[in-house]
């Protein structure tokens, strides 16, 4: 008798609704996204008392419409979920239907914000490669509905490995008070957040009334310090004071930011998936399997040296959807110790020797070729300012022995390292960074020479792998001898031909 594998049987999964509250939380999206035409329409409408009866009747037609489009979303949403993926339809005139196989999810992120909390309710989101949205959005589930579904997905995802029992889930980083603490200090969350308040201040307010309000508080803050009669050195003393002041009240805002951000974070291991949690208004719970990480980044600024940590970053086969607005898992290790942050990089690729026994270092020569853009645009400054300041713009150029030195130490510590599975790239001095990615996630190599390599007989290879963040230093061996080069591009060419792309 000839072997036949019997096909699983077809069964037609029943249709399941979201979560009854799921009109409200799509309704809130909706006024998030048309708030700021909302409030003009509230607050300028009707300054005159004579069509306030009309703008009532639009603000009541606007939220109808508003709310009878949340009602319809909810009412045609349905999803199935199969033997080997998840099956969406939606729409009611414009109708859609989507088939989403299990194997193809590469991130699940559940999400919960404070009124997702007191509901009891979660959004999951479903992620793949390539894609510049998710491939599913539900908003809302029921919480133990969001954590069965993801926990079938990655079960289900496992490519390798059929009816494996369950794994228990490892803990492989948690982050004390102690460290979310040093994660505020290190930060500039306060700074940046600041800065944008401000910027939407001045954005939204009148300009002459941030103006009346600069120069008269401006007027009240010199005419009192004009009645201290203070000296010099004790104006000097207040303005540190005042400068000081300020830093620590960013720091301890940078702090309350990284609370409300990290609390509770825990960086886990199941069934060859990496989950993060972290949050304290706003779960997130976000998940991705292993062998869907494409590179790795890590990061030390000075204050990170001060504090002896670092942090460590992935980029996935996601594009398009991390960050914050997307929640994938980017920011794997927010805070560690150097060791612990190499010993996570060991423990994901078990195979891979990390850090490098060797790093093949740049020429040093070419460091002029870093201060050249700093160069040029200290010279525009100059020349912008020559006719405003005449000889006092000339005190831009005193900027340039401080870039000449810090190309100088940028490229005496840039290196680069090949072996048979890894690839990596270092950089940077004030601000140093480490980046890695396996032999068998490179997408594609580039052998590049500007005019000014082919000048000083350089080269740059660029090495690209799928899903790589803007926001990460780019993995490229910058300027190597052309042969060099050339022979390195060779030899990789002829590993990736033999060796079977996994991503």
């Amino acid at each position: 008798m000839s072997g036949v594998v019997p096909s699983r049987p077809e069964t037609k999964a029943p249709d399941q609704r979201l979560h009854p509250w799921s009109w409200l939380f799509v309704l809130l999206q909706q006024l998030r996204q048309f708030l700021v035409p909302l409030v003009v329409l509230l607050v300028f409408g009707g300054r005159d008392g004579e069509r306030d009866h009309y703008d009532n009747i639009a603000w009541l037609v606007v939220m109808a419409i508003l709310v009878g489009s949340a009602l319809l979303r909810y009412l045609t949403y349905r999803y199935a979920i199969g033997c080997d993926g998840l099956s969406i339809r939606s729409g009611l005139f414009h109708r859609n239907r989507r088939e989403i196989p299990f194997a193809r999810i590469h991130n699940v992120v559940v999400h919960q914000s404070l009124l997702h909390r007191l509901f009891g309710v979660a959004e999951l989101r479903l992620e793949s490669a390539g894609g510049t949205k998710p491939e599913a959005q539900m908003r809302v589930l029921r919480m133990d509905q969001a954590l069965a579904l993801e926990q079938l997905v990655r079960h289900r995802g496992q490519a390798p490995v059929v009816d494996a029992p369950p794994e228990a889930s490892t803990t492989l980083l948690a982050l004390p008070a102690s460290e979310i603490v040093r994660l505020g200090l290190i930060s500039n969350r306060g700074m940046i957040v600041m800065a944008a308040t401000f910027g939407a201040l001045y954005q939204t307010l009148p300009q002459k009334l941030v103006a009346d309000a600069v120069e008269d508080y401006g007027g009240q803050v010199f005419g009192f310090a004009s009645h201290l009669h203070m000296g010099w050195m004790s104006g000097l003393i207040t303005v540190i004071s005042l400068l000081a002041w300020a830093l620590v009240c960013l720091r301890l805002l940078s702090i309350a930011l990284a609370i409300v951000q990290y609390h509770g974070f825990r960086l886990s291991e199941s069934e060859r998936r990496l989950t993060v949690e972290r949050g304290l208004l706003a779960r997130i719970r976000s998940s991705a399997a292993r062998r869907r990480i494409q590179s790795w980044t890590l990061h030390e600024s000075v204050l990170h040296r001060c504090f002896k940590r670092r942090s460590l970053s992935i980029d996935t086969a996601v594009a398009g959807v991390q960050g914050e607005q997307g929640r994938a898992i980017r920011e794997l290790v927010p805070l560690a110790t150097p060791e612990r942050c190499d010993d996570l990089v060991r423990h994901v690729l078990p195979h891979a020797q990390w850090p490098p026994a060797q790093w093949h270092p740049v020429p040093a020569g070419q460091w002029w070729r870093l201060c050249l853009w700093p160069a040029f645009w200290l010279a525009c400054g100059v020349a912008a300012l020559w006719m405003m300041t005449e000889g006092w713009s000339l005190l831009l150029l005193a900027w340039l022995p401080w870039s000449a030195f810090k190309a100088y130490r940028q490229m005496r510590r840039m290196g680069w390292s090949v072996d048979a599975d890894l690839v990596a790239v270092r950089g940077g001095w004030w601000t140093r960074w480490w980046r890695l990615a396996e032999l068998d996630k490179l997408q594609a190599l580039k052998l590049a020479r500007s005019p000014l390599d082919r000048c000083c007989g350089t080269a740059s290879l660029l090495l690209d792998t799928a899903g790589a963040s803007g926001e990460s230093p780019r993995l490229r061996l910058r300027y190597l001898p052309v042969d060099q080069a050339r022979a390195l591009h060779a030899q990789l060419i002829a590993t990736l031909a033999r060796r079977r792309l996994r991503w």
